[in-house]
């Protein structure tokens, strides 16, 4: 199982930005990862800047650390103006980008850009638009000398995106998916899965509701990959921590949680390689987010040895 981590984009570049993605690679860890919202969560009324131009100084700040987005969704973009953004960072990075992409939700990022006779998708709109935004952008990553296209949601008239991708026939997709639509998205166009587990089970659940829940998904994304005419071992499989319910204080109370100690986040990792997972993505500390959110992040010097002793005990 690989480590890696989310790098909140909160903090200006040169008062310890920088210094956090460069510390994430002196660490050791796979990749590092930025969230891709207008704001999120309390958060919104402080520092949050662009998850692209962030990623981009990032990749110029590191040399092997891979970068990405967890998740790009298309609630705010659009597929001709995301693939020459994504071309441009991956050939600044020297191909080390990944675009985790999701359909979004109710936050901020749904709203933001509204009239005010508007109301934001329902969530079988946002899965029409975002089977259609993927499979448009694939399209213009996998076809740089020209690619046209007109459906229900996007259009493309001959949008060139030369040279092309670093990464080849185009960088991988991460997608974030539970449901039938969306894991039969990820085993068509994905290079790897992600989830955060069940949403429901994060306030009245337990960890091994939740183990259960998620190896339904898994099972799910065998199923459509089976369907797809595709191995399911060709995908990576990524858990992003913090939203399942071994990390709500409010339940974890008198439980090892999974930042008691390394050794309780290697308990935790182990059980979730045990179903499949090859990626667990942990925040970098960051100020904590409201009620609970304490047990979701770990401290500075937990985080560190999470990711040195931790790291090579999920290796062995």
């Amino acid at each position: 199982m690989r480590l890696s981590t989310v790098i909140l984009p909160i903090h200006r570049w040169n008062q310890g930005g920088r210094e956090r993605w460069r510390h994430a690679e002196e660490l050791g860890f796979h990749a590092a990862y930025t969230y891709d919202h207008l704001s999120w969560r309390a958060f919104r009324d402080g520092p949050w800047f662009g998850a692209l131009p962030t990623l981009t100084a990032a990749a110029a700040a590191t040399e092997r650390l891979r970068l990405g987005t967890l998740v790009t969704s298309p609630n705010f973009r659009h597929p001709v103006t995301l693939a020459k953004e994504l071309i441009t960072l991956d050939d600044i990075s020297g191909g080390r980008i990944t675009l985790g992409i999701g359909a979004g939700g109710n936050g901020f990022d749904a709203t933001t850009l509204l009239r005010s006779d508007e109301v934001p998708w329902t969530p079988r709109q946002r899965a029409d638009r975002f089977g259609e935004f993927v499979t448009l952008l694939d399209g213009l990553l996998r076809e740089p000398a020209g690619m046209s296209y007109e459906g229900e949601f996007y259009a493309a008239t001959e949008a060139r995106n030369l040279p092309g991708c670093a990464q080849r026939p185009r960088l991988p997709f991460a997608v974030a998916a539970t449901g039938p639509r969306g894991l039969a998205l990820a085993a068509r166009l994905g290079q790897a899965w992600v989830t955060t587990g069940d949403p429901k089970l994060y306030e009245e659940g337990s960890g091994a509701q939740s183990l259960d829940a998620l190896a339904r998904q898994m099972d799910g994304l065998g199923r459509a990959c089976a369907a797809a005419g595709r191995d399911v071992a060709e995908l990576d499989k990524v858990l992003l921590t913090g939203f399942t319910p071994e990390f709500n204080s409010r339940l974890a109370v008198g439980a090892d949680r999974p930042f008691d100690s390394v050794d309780a986040f290697v308990d935790f990792a182990g059980r979730h390689a045990e179903l499949g997972f090859t990626e667990i993505v942990i925040h970098a500390p960051v100020p904590v987010d409201g009620p609970g959110f304490d047990a979701a992040v770990p401290d500075d010097k937990l985080f560190e040895e999470i990711a040195t002793r931790g790291a090579a005990q999920l290796a062995v």
